[in-house]
């Protein structure tokens, strides 16, 4: 059986016997591991090489991926940053605290209760010395979830600092949350472009670099040789939710969905892979002191993002919607030598929101807050079978409500005339007809229904009323 203690603290440094250094050893307390938890903003699950984008090279990424677990089937809690971000930092959905958009990060107030479990306070509490680096976008200060900030700045000096920290001679474990901001500045693409002509919104330079073409290259070369198709899944499905689009108060997506032409689709897929290769080197930085140091022997990595881009799939860009672009994201758990080298997960459904607490505690050997209803993936992640596992999960966002199955998808809007959706993901994965309007799909329809509230009460969650849906 593979062993899952990478190193050994031996007391005492006088001489003994051989016999005696194997009782030592016997005796020794076992050292904790470090937990290194990096994160991006706006990468969607299939944004690495690793997963057979062949638009893009992530070779930091894809080496995560190489000696850890890939879980195929991750979901944001909400596909939104504030939110989600909640929800990775706490373990409980973001609607616990009536937060399901940014708008309302600023007023929405997590009880002490809540930050009393939160990540930061769980394991600064077991001893660990807690970090945090790069952008925060919370309803809360590190300081109240237990974290020190080491750096405000969410790019090549957040990389640069992590490593600095790397390198520093400490006593203690470590839990450093590394937050990246790319390849988020492909917002500013559809938002910029909307805007009138004297608009003060600018393209940030990562954007503005992302969107150049190769040189020496011509526009129609490029446009015929490397830059990247349109997804298979470009046009609007059929029988989709009026609402889909009800939270866009800019008015950006729906200028983009009715205006864009095939070419600024394309470009906007160009540069989103450019802006993930570039978060990719500044990772790489980070992974790199890591290895130097001799830590990856003893630290946990996880990679993920906070939520996905829509990335042209059904004429639209930007996050916030249950469609797969947005809201399943990449996530990679990785310990060499012990999680099974690239091993890919795609059976089980795993909530990054509700399980990176539960996942984390019990990699580093500390009890996770009973009340948290999330689950570890660790034994998913050593290739062992875990005890049990759920079969839905549930994701929020600010119009709607989604509950994942292992075959199907369910959407419930809160208004309009069409409020449901219901998709075949294995028959379907583009997501392109909604069976919700289909008579012979009227049983699967009603026991999705069933299941997204029952999923809420056996959570210790409230459903809003108006997600529910009466049988006909």
């Amino acid at each position: 059986m593979k062993s899952t203690r990478r190193s050994f603290t031996i007391a005492g440094s006088m001489a003994v016997s051989f016999g005696g250094s194997l009782q030592a050893l016997a005796n020794a307390p076992v050292a904790k591991p470090n937990i290194l938890f990096i994160f991006t903003d706006q990468q969607h699950a299939g944004m690495m090489g690793c997963t057979g984008n062949p638009f893009l090279k992530t070779p930091e990424m894809d080496s995560l991926a190489a000696t850890g677990t890939r879980f195929d089937l991750a979901y944001c809690a909400n596909p939104v940053c504030s939110p989600s971000r909640f929800s990775m930092m706490t373990g409980v959905l973001p609607s616990r605290i009536n937060m399901e958009s940014n708008s309302k990060a600023g007023v929405a107030k997590p009880s002490a209760e809540v930050l009393s479990r939160s990540l930061g306070q769980v394991f600064r509490s077991a001893g660990y010395e807690t970090v945090y680096g790069g952008k925060v976008h919370l309803p809360m200060t590190l300081e109240s979830i237990g974290f020190t900030n080491i750096t405000n700045d969410a790019g090549p000096k957040l990389a640069d600092t992590c490593a600095q920290f790397l390198r520093q001679k400490r006593d203690k474990p470590f839990l450093m949350v590394a937050s990246f901001i790319n390849p988020h500045d492909i917002c500013f693409m559809a938002i910029q472009d909307e805007k009138s002509p004297g608009s003060k919104v600018a393209r940030p330079k990562p954007l503005v670099d992302a969107l150049e073409l190769p040189t020496g290259m011509s526009k129609k070369e490029f446009f015929d040789t490397v830059c990247p198709p349109l997804p298979a899944n470009h046009e609007i499905p059929a029988g989709e939710p009026e609402n889909v689009l009800a939270g866009d108060t800019r008015g950006f997506r729906t200028h983009t969905r009715k205006n864009w032409t095939e070419e600024q689709w394309r470009m906007h897929r160009w540069a989103y892979a450019r802006l993930t290769e570039k978060v990719d080197a500044e990772i790489g930085v980070v992974l790199s002191a890591l290895r130097e140091t001799g830590l990856d022997q003893n630290t946990v990595v996880v990679f993920s993002s906070d939520h996905g881009d829509m990335d042209a799939a059904h004429r639209l860009e930007h996050k916030s919607l249950f469609y797969e672009e947005a809201a399943r994201v990449p996530l990679i758990v990785s310990w060499k030598g012990v999680t099974t080298p690239g091993q890919v997960d795609k059976s089980h459904l795993v909530s990054t929101g509700l399980d990176l607490i539960p996942t984390l505690c019990d990699f580093a050997g500390i009890p996770p807050p009973p009340a948290l209803k999330g689950k570890s993936i660790r034994a998913l992640a050593e290739g062992r079978a875990p005890a049990s596992w759920r079969n839905s999960l549930v994701s929020e966002n600010g119009n709607s409500r989604m509950v994942r199955t292992e075959r199907y998808k369910y959407i419930v809007y809160g208004s309009g005339a069409r409020r449901e959706q219901l998709i075949d993901v294995i028959a379907d994965p583009g997501e392109m007809q909604n069976l919700a309007l289909d008579p012979a799909a009227a049983p699967v329809l009603v026991e999705h229904r069933r299941l997204l509230k029952e999923w809420y009460q056996q959570h210790g969650e409230t459903l809003d009323r108006k997600y529910t849906v009466a049988n006909a």
